[in-house]
């Protein structure tokens, strides 16, 4: 059984068991001097905040603790509090969450941490680079990044296999946002380690994905941008990850497209140039990894050379590039997406991604 200190369990009360906004439950607590001594006297410092909440009894505010202690110890949850020792230190220099609620592997907190985000929208030639480079990272970061469609997804892939993926969610871990993304959430708890900063049952609301970004951009060394639009949320973890002094990564897209107008923007304001994994290892000092070479045909060879050398291009293009019959080239063009070397980008069109 978790055992947490009163201290601790004043926060978790506090944060689980009220409807307080954040910013008033700092206040509470600027008031009283300490979580216990707000726990024990709630009733006395709420009116300081607010008069409108109906101010319960010591025995009440004790018994629904204990049902909250209860309930995370059946679900098999724990709550790590800005007063626990593996609390992230990351998290401590921006508007931190007073407790953070958790299902998986705890001991992720410790590892150093990185974060990919992507747009809901992503190019699937961008998902597959998220996905290369997510698994890559996960050998010597713990990959951090929400639970949506598109970026978010394409680092999930990627970090599954290593393990060491913390998923942030914007909702509480009994509920799922999106829906369908329900057995991809428990595979993650299976493998890796869900966070919320939300009471069990709450369910996402229209700020909850800003707050939850202010998470993800304080909980790493820096963030990669897969894609985002000109008004993407990925650019909101990348600028709250500026001002609280992380690196900042993005990938570059060619003009005119939509889903990389935001990656683009951020290269001109600085960020850094992402085109491979080593890119984010050499800021960080750290050697590049050994990769096993894959073996080609000379027929995939050419295929794969052609859009290593001129980018996305149609089926059929590619087939009279290499001299071969259309039937060819496609048989060609999907052992190269099972080998990882090129991706479908729609309509019949590949690009080359790596």
């Amino acid at each position: 059984m978790t055992r947490y200190t009163k201290e601790e369990q004043a926060l978790i009360w506090l944060c689980a068991c009220t409807e307080l906004e954040p910013r008033e439950r700092a206040l509470l607590l600027r008031a009283a001097g300490s979580p216990e001594k707000l726990f024990e006297r709630f009733e006395t410092f709420l009116r300081t905040v607010r008069e409108d909440l109906p101010a319960d009894d010591l025995a009440t505010r004790k018994h629904r603790l204990g049902e909250v202690l209860d309930e995370a110890e059946e679900k098999g949850y724990f709550a790590v509090t800005a007063l626990s020792e593996d609390y992230p230190e990351g998290l401590k220099a921006s508007f931190p969450p007073l407790v953070l609620f958790g299902a998986g592997k705890r001991e992720l907190l410790r590892e150093k941490m990185f974060c990919i985000v992507g747009s809901r929208i992503t190019p699937p030639w961008a998902e597959k680079f998220g996905m290369d480079i997510a698994g890559k990272l996960s050998k010597r970061f713990a990959v951090v990044t929400g639970l949506a469609e598109g970026g978010d997804r394409a680092a999930i892939r990627g970090a599954l296999l290593g393990g060491k993926l913390i998923s942030v969610l914007p909702c509480g871990l009994d509920e799922c946002y999106p829906a369908a993304h329900t057995s991809l959430k428990e595979e993650i708890r299976r493998v890796g380690l869900l966070l919320s900063e939300y009471p069990f049952r709450e369910k996402t609301k229209k700020y909850s994905f800003y707050a939850r970004n202010r998470i993800l951009a304080g909980l790493c060394s820096g963030v990669l941008v897969l894609s985002a639009g000109e008004k993407s949320g990925a650019l909101i973890t990348a600028n709250t990850a500026l001002e609280y002094g992380r690196d900042v990564f993005a990938v570059p897209y060619n003009p005119g497209i939509a889903q990389g107008v935001g990656c683009n923007e951020l290269l001109k304001k600085g960020a850094y140039v992402c085109t491979c994994a080593q890119d984010i290892f050499d800021c960080y000092g750290m050697l590049p990894q050994e990769e096993t070479a894959v073996s080609l045909t000379p027929e995939e060879k050419c295929l794969y050379d052609i859009l290593h050398t001129e980018g996305e291009l149609h089926t059929a293009v590619i087939a009279d590039r290499a001299g071969l019959p259309v039937y060819e080239t496609a048989a060609l063009l999907s052992a190269l997406e099972l080998k990882g070397l090129v991706v479908k980008a729609g309509g019949n069109r590949f690009g080359c991604v790596k």
